[in-house]
């Protein structure tokens, strides 16, 4: 079939499989072109089909030769319909590390559940005995809570007073005033319980007590703060909350490592275009103003060079790792630097439709939203009839 973008608000329907291929051959590239990295050999990916999940697996595999396991949850494809981007790029990982001769084996299903864990535990157990490196990258709107059978759903709200600002709809490049009204209290607990650090906990109790977590174990999950301006809507919102339980998380999880002298870490990430980051006002506006920006300074950077600058200037630089006073990893020292957010803040007061093309990136916000589902590339033909039906080698 001839595949072509299908959009619905900050979502498309379709993916482009070559196209997904050639995103993950891009990120292998960039990852081969830095060098090696001297990291772990043997690791599990938590959300490892998209955005900073799929790049922490490229660089595991490609930057320090690890065998991988990734467990995502995606939709595979039928005929007539594509699968979802994560399918298309799971498949693409696995033959291309097939290829270098690397260890690579996928889970498809709910990683909130105890059988997917038990699951991965039994293929960690069967093949690689044990795992160095866990990272955590899952970004569900929704968990069905495992004990209590409960479905909690994630909301982006404020907290506290309704939060009126600007944002764009990146389609079209109109920027208009949007109002979010207050989250209640129910609001906030189910989005703690979802975006939480309460499921990186299970996992790395239940890795630890199945013994399949090598001396020195380390995991990392990720997280992000922003700016003033998305302040009341993220870092402050709901999501904030979130991200401060996960945090919080971290050093309860450093605690349960003792005995294996195993460290948990949260690295805060620099704002990128994700289908997730897409669904919250105010963020794409953000987004392109910073993007025009970085990209000026020579600084920007998209998934795959934040995780590769991760494990190579972070987690495996022969020095302690380097954080913050709150325990965090700062990959987002480059988006935080103080002539970089005052040029953002002075853009976003001039910000209107008329001008965001001068003093933003949108078009670039806009290739970026469509490589996600694997169009846009060069190199690809676009035109040509596509089979749909590809297959994850290991599912």
């Amino acid at each position: 079939m001839i595949i072509e973008p299908r959009m619905r608000g900050f979502i498309c329907l379709t993916a482009h499989p070559e196209g997904c291929a050639q995103n993950v051959k891009n990120q292998i590239e960039y990852v081969k072109s830095k060098g090696k990295i001297n990291g772990a050999k043997n690791v599990l990916v938590i959300g490892a089909s998209t955005g900073f999940g799929l790049a922490s697996r490229i660089t595991s595999a490609f930057g320090c030769d690890a065998a991988t396991i990734g467990v995502f949850f995606e939709k595979g494809p039928a005929e007539g319909k594509t699968a979802s981007p994560g399918w298309y790029n799971s498949a693409a990982f696995e033959k291309e590390a097939a290829q270098a001769g690397l260890y690579a084996k996928s889970i498809n299903g709910d990683a909130f559940s105890n059988e997917v864990k038990q699951q991965t535990i039994d293929l960690i157990k069967q093949d690689l005995g044990q795992v160095d490196l866990v990272i955590y990258s899952l970004a569900s709107p929704v968990r069905l809570h495992p004990t209590t059978g409960v479905l909690h759903r994630s909301t982006l709200k404020p907290i506290g007073a309704k939060f009126t600002n600007k944002t764009v709809d990146f389609h079209t490049g109109i920027v208009s005033e949007v109002s979010i009204e207050p989250a209640v209290q129910e609001d906030i607990d189910n989005t703690v319980v979802v975006m939480g650090g309460e499921d990186w906990a299970m996992w790395m109790n239940d890795l630890k007590e199945a013994g399949v977590l090598a001396q020195g174990a380390m995991t990392v999950a990720y997280s992000y703060i922003g700016p003033e301006v998305t302040e009341p809507v993220y870092r402050k919102g709901t999501i904030g909350r979130a991200k401060d339980h996960l945090e919080a998380t971290a050093f309860e999880i450093t605690d349960a490592l003792t005995s294996i002298g195993g460290k948990a870490f949260v690295s805060v990430n620099k704002a990128l275009v994700t289908q997730a980051s897409s669904a919250i006002p105010v963020i794409p506006l953000y987004i392109s103003l910073l993007y025009k920006i970085m990209k000026e300074e020579g600084i920007h950077e998209g998934c795959i060079e934040q995780m590769q600058r991760l494990y190579a200037d972070r987690l495996y630089n022969e020095q302690n790792i380097p954080t913050d006073e709150q325990g965090r990893i700062r990959i987002d020292d480059w988006e935080m630097r103080a002539d970089v957010q005052e040029k953002v803040a002075a853009f976003w007061k001039q910000a209107t439709t008329e001008n965001l093309s001068e003093i933003g990136d949108l078009e670039g916000y806009k290739q970026d939203f469509l490589n996600l589902f694997g169009f846009g590339f060069t190199g690809v033909d676009y035109l040509k009839d596509t089979n749909e039906m590809v297959l994850v080698p290991s599912i």
